[in-house]
């Protein structure tokens, strides 16, 4: 099935466009952009894809689904584009920055520099009916995005692993688990030792995930 993607991510997708969920999904939205009000526009729907190609994805900031009123939507999570003002939510989540680093992020809502530096800024649900909260959701979006999420940690995991212990591709044992875990670990200490994550909140930096344990390997400028 072709679908209109960023080049990496149509790689890694490819066999999820494939399934028949997807192509189910695919028949409902077209006939809804064709019947009724949807947003976001259909040309932004992947834009978040499009924004953050997938060998760059730092971090993945999941929201429920699109603003549904006019000229809020436009295919990033929370993001909203000048002249419109930041909605609620996204405000709050500018509240906790400030109050957690001290600065504010933005001045508007445009979260475009965010997606740009790594951050892939989605919805479970990727459309909706204008006016209607939720109107999407059980269609085949949740699906799609615990395809795309698994795909990024398993990915996330190989690189952590492989920066870990050496190795390019293996099943590693518990062991290598804890040698792993070790070594990130210090690399993390003396990134913060030296000043290198600028002081934000935990819930900001990049993590990835092997087990319980979480593992803090690469670094996010909120401020370029």
């Amino acid at each position: 099935m072709n679908v209109t993607i960023e080049e990496s991510w149509k790689r890694v997708l490819s066999s999820e466009f494939e399934k028949e969920y997807f192509k189910t999904l695919r028949d409902f939205i077209h006939s809804e952009y064709r019947n009724k009000i949807i947003y976001p526009p259909a040309k932004q729907i992947f834009n978040a894809f499009d924004s953050c190609p997938f060998e760059s994805v730092k971090v993945v900031i999941l929201g429920q689904d699109p603003y549904h009123e006019p000229s809020q939507a436009h295919g990033l999570s929370f993001s909203v584009l000048p002249p419109c003002p930041p909605p609620p939510s996204l405000v709050n989540i500018y509240k906790e920055i400030r109050s957690d680093v001290g600065t504010l992020v933005s001045a508007n809502g445009d979260l475009t520099a965010w997606s740009r530096q790594g951050v892939l800024l989605l919805n479970a649900t990727l459309t909706v009916e204008a006016h209607k909260a939720g109107s999407h959701q059980n269609k085949g979006w949740e699906t799609f995005t615990e395809g795309y999420t698994a795909k990024v940690s398993k990915a996330c995991i190989k690189m952590s692993l492989q920066y870990a212990l050496g190795r390019k591709c293996f099943n590693p044992t518990q062991t290598q688990l804890r040698k792993a875990k070790d070594k990130l670990k210090n690399t993390f200490a003396e990134l913060r030792h030296r000043g290198e994550f600028r002081n934000l909140p935990l819930w900001m930096q990049p993590t990835i995930e092997i087990g319980k344990l979480h593992l803090y390997v690469r670094i996010l400028d909120l401020n370029a």
